[in-house]
């Protein structure tokens, strides 16, 4: 038994539609040119935004609602545990025990650097 072999042209479409659009499909050279993007600057200026309004540009907005992160004056860590004796917050285990063997002065700097006027007995 012979097949009989059928020749047929196949034409495909040039946009498959399951196919991600290519920057160059949608936007031929001659016309890439004359497409422009705006930078974040030239955008926030073309925006008008009321004066009562607080939004992402205006430097005055309400306090947040949510409490404030406590971190660790030592590691920068988020700080669950504070140390009675010296104030100073502290992430672990181990910073704890470097909290303890620091002198005196030490221990009223990292507390200058939060702002915490703290005066240890």
């Amino acid at each position: 038994m012979e097949t009989e072999v059928v020749e047929a042209e196949m034409v495909l479409p040039s946009y498959l539609g399951f196919k991600k659009v290519q920057g160059y499909d949608k936007y031929p050279k001659s016309q890439s040119s004359t497409r422009r993007f705006k930078h974040l600057k030239q955008i926030i200026q073309s925006e008008v935004y009321p004066p009562d309004e607080p939004n992402y540009v205006s430097i005055e907005s309400p306090p947040s609602a949510h409490p404030a992160k406590r971190v660790c004056d030592i590691t920068g860590y988020e700080a669950p545990y504070h140390d009675p004796r010296t104030k100073l917050r502290y992430a672990n285990t181990d910073v704890f025990k470097t909290i303890r063997a620091l002198p005196s002065e030490y221990v009223q700097r990292y507390l200058a650097l939060r702002n915490a006027a703290v005066v240890l007995r």
